[in-house]
């Protein structure tokens, strides 16, 4: 993985564009910068002191709690499907059941490009993967923030295409009881209670869902558990707390079908996968400390652990063998973080540093078997990744108008792996300094409109035994190098709308194989090549008046291969498998009268390839209507009904490996009846 030569621009057409826009006076901004909000996100009673993505970052979208505590999904990453650009992959596959991406980034897993952040703690599996997301049931959800792009300084692995920060209930005396049953054989139940007194506060949220799925073979429970405690100092001078949470699901596998199998009966499930099943517990625990020195500096301070552990026995297709596969990862990190904003000249100057570790120590282990009795050991490593960082970054406003935001992040990635199978050792190739510098420019053209840019470089190692020198030579990451440039128009107050064009360029990109078995001598990654996404997003929110809202996005993007490994040539300038042309979402709410709130939302996606040569055709595409009817009963009981794909609307995810196919059929039409009460 070779660094590309350091660019000498921005875009030439991008700062031409902000040089014109400079000589535009202006003192206002369009309603919150060019920071996109769908619903409404209520202020956090013991608000961090560290600097918030919306008033640093210029791709943000914040999605607010009452649209995502009111969506029954299965799992908490469904939630994303109401995201603007954002690709939500459904496996529905037992504990691994599906994830979300963007940016022409897939969620198959061979390369997960998205940071996850759960009240900012990292939460990334070894390989990217998103486990925790699953322990975050709806009702304990305040809003979920997501940066796209390369621009943002604060995180490094994993943040190939940006990050996405889920921020849970804190503070407070409220609370809510959610009961949902219906379709499926579907039932849920969430409770979530705040206690507040003087200094303290507490929160505590239980979940436990329960459900036999669509097709056979599909049952699954799930259980979650997670409590909050916090002191704040009286005089507000510092702040303490300590968070955990804990998760457990334990659910069949439905099996992969042909995809005439899955055209004549998408219920059913195949007598190979009868002994197909898996279990996944998580928890995490953090300590949180923050503070001010004097009036100009601010700190925070988060140690947390993270425990990860899944068992999962499964057959891909009927003339495959079963599998054990089995992973145990514990990740201790570290993240410090210091903020200054002194007195300036300047219109507003905020100095914004951070380092951050963590220290992984994973196993993962594979297995033959039959009927889940083990055979023969595939796979047995025991590995440490121990990733440090730094950043620094500046938030300026020379005038009102305008604001730039140069940063700069540097990471070291160290480490060790063993195979115990044949007592090799190998060290984390020497990637030495991953250097990124990154810049944010944003301009108010006028009170109502406001012209952005940004550019920033992220990284990719590879995952499992794909960062560790298990063969000779030394490998530098894979630096991917992105640019947007957009324009956010907010001509009335309730309406906003944004459009953006972005490219993001990737150095000698590599990918997981995810078929093989990790056998002596294997490899877990493969090169891709030098890749280049690129896309456009246009998004709107409308909110008319307290009766009306209503939202809209789409996102054109394309993930191409220009550099093919030298052992695929065949691959050069085809598209990279599964990422869909386009994606879109929109919705609308009216709310008649207080008591009454009826709702429409959909999203959809194009079809896709399934390979790198594009020559087995294209899959994957749907697009999908829900409608929703809820009438509050009283002061604190609500009732709501919801249709899941109202139409009924056939579609499948596709998947294709090293010469074998496999298609998971979506749920089709649900009827769910939930019971709320404020608590």
């Amino acid at each position: 993985m070779n660094t590309p030569p350091a660019p000498h621009r921005l875009s030439h057409a991008l700062l031409a564009a902000l040089a014109c826009a400079a000589t535009v006076p202006s003192i206002a901004a369009a309603q919150d910068g060019t920071v996109l909000t769908l619903g409404t996100v209520q202020a956090r009673t013991t608000a961090e002191r560290a600097l918030p993505a919306r008033s640093v970052f210029s791709s943000v979208d914040i999605i607010g709690g009452d649209l995502l505590q009111q969506q029954k999904v299965d799992h908490s990453w469904e939630l994303l499907m109401n995201a603007p650009g954002v690709q939500v992959t459904q496996f529905k596959m037992g504990t691994d059941a599906g994830r979300f991406s963007f940016r022409g980034f897939n969620g198959e897993g061979r390369i997960n490009a998205v940071k996850l952040l759960i009240d900012g703690i990292p939460s990334n599996d070894n390989a990217g993967g998103m486990p925790y997301l699953d322990a975050v049931f709806p009702l304990d959800i305040s809003a979920i923030e997501i940066v796209r792009g390369t621009n943002d300084a604060r995180y490094g692995l994993h943040a190939i295409a940006g990050d996405v920060n889920v921020l849970t209930r804190q503070g407070g005396n409220d609370g809510q009881l959610g009961v949902t049953v219906g379709s499926f054989g579907t039932r849920d139940i969430q409770v979530a209670k705040g206690f507040e007194n003087g200094a303290w506060s507490q929160n505590y949220v239980i979940g436990w869902r329960s459900a036999d799925g669509e097709r056979d073979h599909a049952d699954g429970t799930q259980r979650s558990f997670a409590g909050k405690w916090f002191y704040t100092d009286p005089e507000g001078r510092w702040r303490a707390g300590l968070t955990s949470r804990y998760y457990k699901n334990a659910a069949l596998e439905a099996g992969y079908l042909s995809y005439a199998e899955v055209q004549a009966n998408p219920h059913q499930s195949p007598d190979y996968a009868r002994d197909d099943r898996s279990e996944r517990e998580t928890t995490q625990t953090a300590l949180h400390l923050d503070g001010a020195l004097g009036n100009d500096w601010s700190w925070n301070a988060k140690a947390y652990q993270n425990d990860y552990r899944n068992q999962r026995w499964v057959t891909f297709t009927a003339g495959g063998a079963q599998q054990e596969r089995f992973n145990d990862e514990t990740h201790r990190g570290l993240m410090l973080n210091t903020t200054w904003r002194p007195t300036t000249a300047l219109t507003e100057f905020v100095l914004d540093a951070g380092v951050d570790g963590q220290w992984q120590d994973n196993t993962a282990r594979r297995f033959s078997t039959v009927a889940r009795e083990r055979q023969a050991t595939l796979r047995d490593w025991d590995f440490d990744l121990d990733t440090r960082g730094a950043y620094v970054q500046a938030v300026i406003r020379p005038t009102s108008a305008l604001k730039i935001v140069p940063a700069y992040r540097v990471d070291h990635i160290g480490g060790d792996f063993h195979n115990m199978a044949t007592t090799t050792r190998a060290p984390v190739y020497d990637y030495g300094l991953i250097k990124q510098p990154k810049l944010s420019v944003s301009y108010d053209l006028a009170s109502t409109t406001v012209a952005y840019a940004n550019w920033g470089r992220t990284f990719q190692i590879g995952s499992g035994n794909g960062a560790h020198r298990t063969q000779a030579g030394n490998l530098l990451p894979s630096i991917n190098e992105g640019w947007e440039t957009g324009l956010k128009w907010a001509p009335t107050r309730g309406l906003q709308t944004r459009a953006a064009y972005w490219e993001q360029r990737a150095s000698d990109e590599v990918a997981t194989i995810l078929g093989v078995n990790g056998s002596v001598g294997s490899n877990e990654v493969g090169n891709v090549g030098k890749t280049l996404r690129r896309g456009w997003d246009a998004q709107l929110t409308w909110q008319a008046n307290p009766h009306w809202r209503a939202w809209a996005s789409y996102s054109r993007q394309k993930a191409v291969i220009q550099v093919p490994d030298p052992s695929a040539p065949s691959t050069r300038g085809r598209q990279i498998e599964n990422v869909p042309n386009w994606l879109a979402s929109a919705g609308v709410e009216y709310a008649p009268t207080p008591d009454w709130t009826f709702s429409a939302w959909g999203n959809g996606q194009g079809d896709y390839f399934v390979e790198r040569t594009n020559t087995l055709g294209r899959y994957g595409g749907y697009a999908l209507l829900n409608l929703s009817a809820s009438y509050r009963l009283d002061a604190r009981n609500q009732l709501a009904l919801q249709l899941k794909n109202a139409t009924d609307r056939f579609y499948v995810y596709a998947w294709y490996d090293t010469g074998s196919s496999g298609y998971s059929p979506g749920d089709g039409r649900a009827l769910y009846l939930s019971w709320t009460r404020e608590l």
